[in-house]
């Protein structure tokens, strides 16, 4: 399904409202706990997955890393979404709290 989403505020004197339809028919949602980031000179790729902690055949601990979506963006693309997450996480935190990154530190 389509949503729209129209202009919020006025338009400029000489410009025109525009209407912007964002189509969600292809969404697909997955998880991650792990994030790769490489780069070129034109180009950010960004790695999601998951990791997970697993013994191997000897008992001992390992851990898995599971690569299974890559997001490629450009610099300019890239900048605003880490502006945008940086603003949702100041909001987060200004409501409930630093978040803590270090593992074991889970509130």
């Amino acid at each position: 399904m389509a949503e729209e989403i129209t202009q919020a505020a006025p338009a400029a004197e000489g410009q025109q409202n525009i209407q912007v339809f964002v189509d969600e028919r292809e969404l697909k949602t997955t998880y991650s706990n792990l994030p790769r980031i490489h780069q070129t000179a034109e180009e950010v790729f960004v790695d999601f997955g998951i990791q997970v902690a697993q013994p191997n055949q000897q008992g001992q601990p390992q851990i898995m890393l599971k690569v299974v979506d890559r997001v490629i963006m450009s610099y300019p693309t890239t900048k605003r979404l880490a502006n945008a997450l940086s603003q949702l996480i100041k909001r987060y935190e200004q409501q409930f709290g630093e978040i803590q990154v270090q593992p074991g530190q889970r509130r």
